[in-house]
């Protein structure tokens, strides 16, 4: 995949080489649904199965981040903006 990436990137037409960038991050956002519906459904079964990973076992085998498992079994979804805002203690 990063060949393809750098072949690309090696386009002389700068206006070629735009419609090709372009036309790569459109179809990167038709499928990051369905990719991360995939991904957080393997999460799920890797920790419910039988003799369930840890949230740290499950990261290091998909060769993935620790807090985006996390966020999977907090429900989190999106860039970290739209997480929920923590709310300040009230003050005594």
């Amino acid at each position: 995949m990063s060949d393809a990436l750098d072949a690309v990137e090696q386009i002389a037409d700068r206006e070629e080489r735009v419609k090709a960038q372009s036309r790569i991050m459109a179809e990167q956002i038709r499928r990051n649904k369905s990719w991360s519906a995939d991904r957080t459904a393997l999460i799920r079964e890797l920790w419910d199965d039988g003799d369930g990973l840890s949230y740290r076992q499950i990261a290091d085998r998909l060769q993935i981040k620790l807090s985006t498992v996390q966020d999977v079994f907090r429900g989190y979804k999106g860039s970290g903006t739209a997480r929920p805002k923590k709310t300040a203690e009230p003050s005594e």
